[in-house]
């Protein structure tokens, strides 16, 4: 990339300009964002079990506006939607509760996202993107089996398991394992306390017990959210509005974060030739959305500036890109007709260091044996 150089040189002064997050256009953001999803379901609760049209249309603004809260969630983990860090900590928590998200441990997990991107031998990407070489080990019906997990049909199912199925049941799996872990540490060891023993417990699932309690309050907070929206809106029309918009908004969320990371020809390189500032340029894309839905994603299509920081908000991204759109003129540009494709970069051609399209991987292996 021509302009690397010369970002690298005025990095620090983009950073300088625009990472200056606002307490009141944070507030905005979190007004505009929760009473309109508030409202909708006052609409659902007195008139959705009249009206299947009713249900639709609450079903496709909630999933809008809880892909909002997502990227709002994810703001706030950077700690750039608001000036003061506590209110980023406290909105992130309720932001988590409402897409079902534990916040903290999430925002730690997504920090190692952004301190490796485009180094695929740490980081694969949220679809696990195998190596051509992986690929071309796996059996034909392995391939077929991957390649099928990740198709856009699959998002949705892919948002339910994403959002509400595995925050619930790894907190659950985890907490079972933990008190077990506990009563057998006490019987053997009877003299030492019960926080000791916890001190001594492994699990994959959180690495502090300062996760563990976030996850814990994010669960018990929103399972008991839901004995009441069912009071108010009804059992059955609850889950069905609320299970669908949010598992169609997590897949929103899983199909904008891959297409911003693999496309064809991303940057990714080993550790030995990874660079922080090429890895933001030419491993992260522009997605040039229409203006409503820059809208509803928080501009996180400006993926490229918010690779190179973090802690530019997003309502400030679109002034810094235009502002120095000079520079990055070399960022791919992807639209929207152009997503489907995108989602079928997901092979990691280490050799050429980039990402390759299944397409593509076929070509090769054509030629491997014309060859």
């Amino acid at each position: 990339m021509e302009n690397l150089q010369e970002i690298k040189q005025q990095k620090q002064q983009i950073i300088a300009r625009y990472c200056i997050a606002s307490n009141a256009r944070g507030w905005l953001q979190i007004i505009n964002t929760l009473v309109p999803m508030v409202a909708i379901w006052v609409v659902v609760a007195h008139f959705g079990s009249n009206s299947i049209w009713v249900i639709a249309a609450a079903i496709l603004i909630l999933t809008l506006f809880t892909l909002r809260t997502l990227v709002l969630m994810h703001e706030c983990g950077h700690g750039s939607l608001f000036k003061n860090h506590r209110l980023n900590v406290v909105v992130g928590f309720f932001l988590g509760v409402i897409t079902g998200m534990p916040q903290f441990v999430w925002s730690q997990h997504h920090d190692y996202h952004h301190c490796n991107n485009g180094n695929w031998e740490k980081y694969r990407g949220p679809l696990t993107s195998p190596s051509v070489k992986e690929f071309s080990e796996l059996s034909e019906a392995q391939r077929r089996n991957y390649l099928l997990a990740r198709h856009l049909a699959m998002a949705p199912l892919g948002g339910f398991v994403y959002l509400l199925f595995n925050p619930r049941f790894t907190w659950i799996k985890g907490s079972i394992a933990l008190v077990w872990h506990l009563i057998k540490s006490k019987i053997s060891q009877p003299h030492t306390s019960f926080a000791a023993h916890a001190k001594t417990f492994k699990t994959r699932y959180w690495q502090s017990s300062q996760q563990y309690w976030h996850m814990f309050l994010n669960n018990v907070v929103l399972l008991s959210l839901w004995p009441l929206m069912c009071w108010a809106v009804g059992t059955g029309l609850f889950f069905t509005v609320y299970i669908i918009s949010v598992s169609l908004a997590g897949g929103g969320g899983i199909m904008l974060f891959t297409v911003q990371h693999n496309f064809e020809h991303a940057y990714a390189t080993d550790t030995k030739n990874w660079d922080y500032d090429q890895s933001a340029l030419e491993g992260t894309s522009f997605l040039v959305l229409p203006r409503w839905l820059n809208w509803f994603t928080a501009n996180i299509g400006y993926h490229h500036i918010h690779h190179l920081s973090a802690k530019i908000p997003n309502y400030r991204l679109a002034a810094c890109h235009n502002e120095y759109q000079h520079l990055f003129v070399d960022v791919r540009r992807i639209t929207l007709p152009e997503i489907p494709y995108s989602l079928t970069c997901l092979i990691w051609d280490a050799a050429a260091q980039r990402i390759i399209s299944v397409a593509e991987f076929q070509q090769q292996r054509v030629q491997v044996i014309a060859d």
